[in-house]
């Protein structure tokens, strides 16, 4: 080829080189791939219209939301259709809730596979979006030009297709945050010889097989992320093709040996390694000293119990460094001094941590946030502020100190600290009040002081932090008064909390606040006795807090109006009176609402279908709830809890909960006025966990339909006019129960054997009833009664969350549990005509706390080994016809004697 043909060439191609860039050779859309697009969108939900730009209209689909095409060749290139709003990010939650914003924001439907005619597509982005638990579409394998495919948080289930492996270009696959997606082995990954980054974290990967045959054949692979995917053991992986990873995640799975995989040491180029929620046990092992490129460590929630090794100290590029909650030892090694880069250092709860701060602190310039919380520090907090870094260049963001032993006059202290960003000294016993001086703090961003023993009133200068944006001062001692003038410059702040604490807010009554509030909580201050008029003007907050703030007054009309820009909204143990208006409309996000210890009255109202917590409880409300409960369009069925108990109610309860209740978990009507018999269709309520109907005027048999209820945790229909045998069905349905309270009505017959297989049963009233017979012996199978630290422990705990208390007849008087319930066991059948001897195997139940088995029939002797129910604190044997000796070691119960017994 001869020069002045190049030269030609050379010119043409500059000629289209120029032209490209002058937009004049732009192709735009090709007709099959707009009609591909167009036929993908009709199978598709879009409730907040992001794909409006996808019409016939607009022919070049080019210029579509989310279509990226090449400009010489017109083919769609790219296809990012990725949810805007990322409820796992930081941010999401900053600024207010934004739960129904996403929810809408969301794709949904089926996934069409008009997607194949996308034949150059090399980016397909679908992730945050919602396709109704399908599978992972197998024609997707079949988009051979694919590079990078994001399927993240996508709605996905079932096994991952293995025709995903014929994506032989793929680079980055991210299937991650499909919580029901599984995989059955991996031969199919070895396909994707060129894939760079993997994450497959929530992924089931328990009986997947392969898993390490298939990470040695990605020889480029440089991210894998596999957090949460119940992974038991991974072999060890090939020196040679897993030396060019960079990034590893195993965090919150449980390895079978306990100890971190060997191989983990070998992959020399790690940046980011993130091991921690895996119940890794022993010392900290040396071989991760041979990770000198690691940027990022996090080995905290293990078990981890040995010293602080001395190789950390030669992590000259250490940024991140987390050691929290494990069982770390000793002192805090001077050496820590000489991570220069560190930015993030969080040695927080490990008890066995001690001493002081080292000196060498001084030293970490580049720190930006440090966590000692829950260690034990042998020294005073002046000395703790010794040591912070206080270089030139030094501006610390977060200083966390929450739950330590720490004690003294910390505020005092800080005067030099003028950079801080963040300051976090909560749950503390920091005392003292607060110094005028936390004025100064001028770039102040969040300041969290709650849980501590401050006290003395607040100071004005507080006002002067323009920059504040989160403030936390709940669960102090704090007093006087709070005016407009402490929260003067306050024009940024978005989030407070001051909540228990003996303060009284007082405004100009046309006060209007510089800020605009996203987060309130004031509950146990003092804001009455009118409503505070301020909350007009604060249109972007969701959460409100003003329980037990001294009002005395109706709720204003303009407050009702804007009750649909609240998430949650805790108005309780106040006297606001008035009637409650409807409270409709499903553009409401009102998920939460607590208007509960008031004196609010008429019948209840009709209420959004988004609302899920409803407290109405101990009111003045009255008249049927047949039009709440029945009403088809205005029944919330996404109600979970629903408590309307100790007002002045009425009528029967309404026999409709199937229709429009199929999600409520708990119901709760008792100390009402409720006539008749129970509705049958209570009975399909299948999740149901905590029925309370107790002191009511209720009557007839428990309907046969409860037996679906087999969720039940809590069933107190104590204090009503029931009759009947107690069902068998209750023992053999309910095997996860709990609390059982058939208390004051009129049963009679046996008490049924079947009872005996409520093994989790903690608390038993069937008191002042009519049961007859004698106590059956299989008694003792009440396991959780037999010891405190039973296996129960989470099923209690988690109850706690569902009922709102327990009455139990302790000592002769009614008491209330509910946050110590897990640590509550009781028997009480007293008041029945029981017969027969106590058995013997009553004494094998040594956790419980209270029997009374007293006004029963009962003969014979006090079984001799009655000392060995340990935890006993109520016995009431009285009134039966009891002889003989008090056994030995009797004497330390609280016991109710009778004439009877001593014959």
């Amino acid at each position: 080829m001869n020069n002045n043909v190049v030269v030609s060439l050379l010119f043409i191609a500059t000629i289209n080189i120029i032209s490209f860039c002058n937009g004049n050779s732009y192709v735009g859309c090709i007709e099959t791939e707009r009609n591909a697009l167009l036929q993908f969108k009709q199978d598709l939900k879009d409730p907040s219209n992001r794909l409006a730009s996808w019409n016939i209209s607009h022919t070049d689909c080019c210029k579509w939301a989310g279509v990226v095409c090449d400009n010489f060749t017109g083919h769609v290139l790219q296809l990012s259709l990725r949810n805007p709003l990322n409820p796992y990010s930081k941010s999401f939650w900053e600024i207010g809730s934004k739960v129904e914003a996403y929810l809408q924001s969301r794709l949904a439907g089926k996934f069409n596979p008009s997607l194949l005619d996308l034949k150059h597509l090399i980016h397909l982005d679908l992730s945050g979006n919602y396709f109704q638990g399908i599978q992972i579409p197998k024609h997707l394998g079949f988009m051979e030009k694919l590079r990078y495919l994001n399927l993240s948080s996508a709605g996905f289930a079932g096994m991952v297709p293995h025709q995903l492996g014929n994506l032989s270009n793929l680079q980055h696959l991210d299937l991650s945050l499909n919580y029901d997606l599984y995989v059955d082995k991996f031969s199919w990954l070895s396909g994707i010889s060129l894939l760079q980054n993997l994450d497959m974290s929530q992924t089931n990967l328990s009986k997947a097989s392969g898993l390490s045959l298939a990470i040695n054949s990605l020889s480029f692979l440089k991210v894998l992320k596999l957090s949460d995917c119940q992974v038991h053991h991974i072999p060890p992986l090939s020196s040679t093709n897993s030396s060019s990873l960079t990034t590893l995640d195993l965090s919150g799975n449980q390895f079978d040996d306990s100890f971190i995989p060997s191989w983990v040491f070998g992959l020399r180029h790690l940046v980011f390694l993130d091991l921690k929620e895996n119940m890794f046990q022993g010392p900290i092992p040396s071989g991760l000293g041979n990770l000198t490129s690691l940027r990022f460590l996090d080995l905290s929630y293990n078990n981890f119990n040995s010293t602080i090794p001395e190789w950390f100290f030669g992590s000259n590029l250490l940024e991140y460094l987390s050691l929290s909650s494990n069982s770390l030892q000793g002192r805090i090694s001077s050496g820590l001094g000489k991570l220069t880069q560190i930015k993030t250092l969080d040695l927080s709860y490990n008890e066995g941590l001690e001493g002081k701060i080292p000196r060498s602190f001084e030293r970490l310039c580049n720190l930006r946030s440090i966590s000692l919380s829950g260690i034990n520090l042998s020294l005073e907090i002046p000395q703790v502020l010794d040591v912070i870094p206080n270089c030139v260049t030094f501006e610390l963001e977060s200083l966390e100190f929450e739950a330590s032993q720490l004690t003294g006059h910390l505020i005092d202290q800080l005067g030099r600290f003028k950079n801080l960003v963040t300051l976090d000294l909560s749950s503390n016993n920091i005392s003292g009040p607060l110094p005028s001086v936390i004025g100064e703090f001028q770039f102040l961003k969040n300041l969290d002081l709650s849980y501590n023993n401050l006290e003395g009133f607040v100071p004005l200068s507080l006002g002067q932090l323009s920059s504040l944006e989160s403030l936390y001062l709940s669960q102090n001692k704090l007093i006087g008064t709070l005016s407009q003038f402490h929260f003067v410059n306050l024009t940024k702040l978005i989030v407070f909390d001051a909540s228990k604490n003996s303060l009284i807010l007082k405004f100009n009554p046309n006060w209007v606040p510089p800020f605009q509030l996203r987060f309130l909580q004031l509950r146990s201050c003092h804001l009455g006795p009118k409503f505070p008029l301020w909350l007009r003007s604060q249109k972007y907050m969701y959460h409100l807090d003003i329980s037990n703030a001294g009002i005395i007054d109706t709720i204003p009309y303009w407050f009702w109006k804007s009750i649909s820009q609240y998430n949650e909204l805790f108005l309780s143990h106040n006297q606001i009176y008035g009637e409650i208006p409807n409270l409709t409309g499903n553009n409401s996000y009102l998920f939460f609402l607590d208007l509960s210890s008031n004196n609010f009255s008429g019948q209840i109202p009709l209420l959004s279908l988004n609302i899920t917590i409803l407290d109405l409880s101990n009111n003045a409300l009255s008249g049927s709830i047949f039009r709440f409960i029945c009403s088809g369009k205005n029944t919330s069925i996404r109600m979970r809890f629903l408590k309307l108990s100790e007002n002045l109610l009425s009528g029967e309860i309404p026999d409709c909960w199937n229709m429009n209740w199929p999600y409520l978990l708990g119901l709760n009507l008792s100390h009402n006025k409720f006539t008749n018999s129970l509705p049958m269709s209570i009975g399909n309520l299948s999740s149901l966990q905590s029925l309370n109907l107790r002191s009511n005027k209720l009557s007839g048999a428990i309907p046969m339909s409860f037996k679906n209820c087999t969720k039940l945790l809590a069933f107190d229909i104590g204090e009503n006019e029931f009759v009947g045998n107690i069902p068998t069905w209750i023992g053999e349905a309910f095997s996860q129960m709990v609390v059982l309270n058939f208390r004051s009505n009129k049963f009679h017959g046996m008490l049924p054997i079947e009872l005996c297989r409520l093994s989790s049963l903690h608390i038993l009233d069937l008191a002042y009833n009519n049961l007859s017979g004698t106590i059956p012996r299989c008694i003792n199978n009440f396991t959780a009664m037999k010891r405190l630290n039973n296996s129960d422990g989470s099923t209690i705990y988690y109850i706690q969350d569902i009922v709102e208390d327990v009455s139990i007849m302790m000592k002769g008087v009614m008491v209330e549990y509910n946050q110590i319930l897990n640590l509550v066991r009781s028997i009480d059948i007293s008041m029945n005509y029981f017969s027969g001897h106590i058995p013997v195997e009553v004494t094998n139940l040594e956790a419980l706390q209270s029997l009374n088995l007293s006004y029963n029939l009962l003969v014979g002797r006090i079984p001799k080994n009655i000392g060995a129910m340990r935890s006993l604190e109520s016995l009431d044997f009285s009134e039966n016809q009891l002889f003989g000796e008090i056994p030995q070691g009797y004497f330390k119960f609280d016991i109710f004697k009778s004439l009877e017994f001593f014959k």
